[in-house]
């Protein structure tokens, strides 16, 4: 059977927290454990949920916060629904759907 899996970047809620409410506070943080983000960088890592990170960013935030990264991010998987496949029958339109159908246009001469 396949899963699903997921994960949730919990780095605001952490910030939060630790009373840390602009990112631009993370960033001599990151600097002074020789990680050198720009504002920007570090505000995308904050807002949003990172497809790829270095474990040294990781290893660093979990120094700033003291914290491991399973409080960082936290994972789910989950049994994926089985997909159906077709059998070749088609169910018979609803009237109120076949009546949706578009009708053929008809172009008159001009008088």
């Amino acid at each position: 059977m396949k899963r699903k899996v997921g994960y949730a970047w919990k780095l605001r809620e952490l910030m939060g927290t630790h009373g840390m409410f602009t990112t631009t506070e993370l960033v001599p943080l990151l600097r002074d454990r020789g990680i050198d983000l720009s504002a920007s960088q570090v505000h995308r890592l904050v807002s949003g949920t990172p497809e790829r990170l270095s474990l040294q960013v990781l290893a660093a935030f979990c120094d700033i916060f003291s914290c491991t990264p399973a409080d960082l991010v936290t994972t789910t998987a989950e049994n994926a629904g089985v997909r159906k496949t077709a059998t070749g029958d088609l169910p018979a339109l609803p009237t109120a759907v076949a009546k949706l159908r578009p009708r053929p246009a008809r172009i008159l001469p001009d008088e």
